[in-house]
């Protein structure tokens, strides 16, 4: 009996600490793997495919689209909260692989973390100066309402939300169609057909 409490002590000890994923070393693991990818002799293609899996399993793309969508998610039906996320989807994965492709070798190291509450950790830390660029804070809003699977919701590049940023823009776009919502979708649509 003492061996079988031990032994589901230790399952319950082992599964709790070796398998939840703590954020910083989450988001270190993340930019180590997209690191190795721009450091491969690969072409720019397969890189960009390769960062775009990366970002399927680690960002909360879905919860970046509801946000950046703002108050006018409320007005749509299912069908077209099936549209805009799949529109959404295309364009965060076109935007965020297109630009960090151009990337040799991004050097960030993970300094500190902050945890806010349960359901996020803001991650610190710094991408490492090089001769060509300057070094750059960047922080990382990390959703851990499930501590096994944490995702980021949110990269702060020296003090700017990309997320915010992402969500003022479609505002605009939604405030200069009146508000209509297949306005955006065609902005949507075109960017990724380029």
């Amino acid at each position: 009996m003492k061996r079988i409490l031990i032994i589901i002590i230790f399952f319950n000890l082992f599964c709790g600490h070796v398998f939840s994923t703590e954020p910083n070393i989450f988001v270190q693991s993340t930019v180590n793997r997209a690191s190795q990818i721009l450091s491969k002799n690969i072409s720019k293609e397969e890189k960009i495919n390769a960062l775009k899996t990366i970002a399927k399993e680690t960002v909360d793309i879905k919860g970046i689209g509801f946000y950046t969508l703002g108050s006018a998610r409320k007005n749509l039906n299912d069908n077209q909260k099936r549209t805009y996320f799949g529109l959404f989807e295309n364009y965060f994965l076109k935007t965020f692989s297109s630009r960090l492709s151009e990337y040799t070798n991004p050097k960030i190291d993970v300094q500190s973390k902050k945890v806010i509450n349960e359901n996020y950790t803001i991650v610190n830390s710094i991408l490492i100066s090089t001769p060509d660029r300057p070094e750059v804070k960047i922080d990382w809003r990390v959703y851990t309402k499930n501590p096994d699977e944490p995702l980021i919701r949110d990269l702060i590049i020296e003090g700017l939300s990309l997320a915010r940023t992402q969500k003022e823009e479609f505002a605009s776009i939604l405030n200069s169609n009146d508000g209509q919502i297949e306005a955006l979708f065609e902005i949507l649509e075109n960017f990724s057909k380029n």
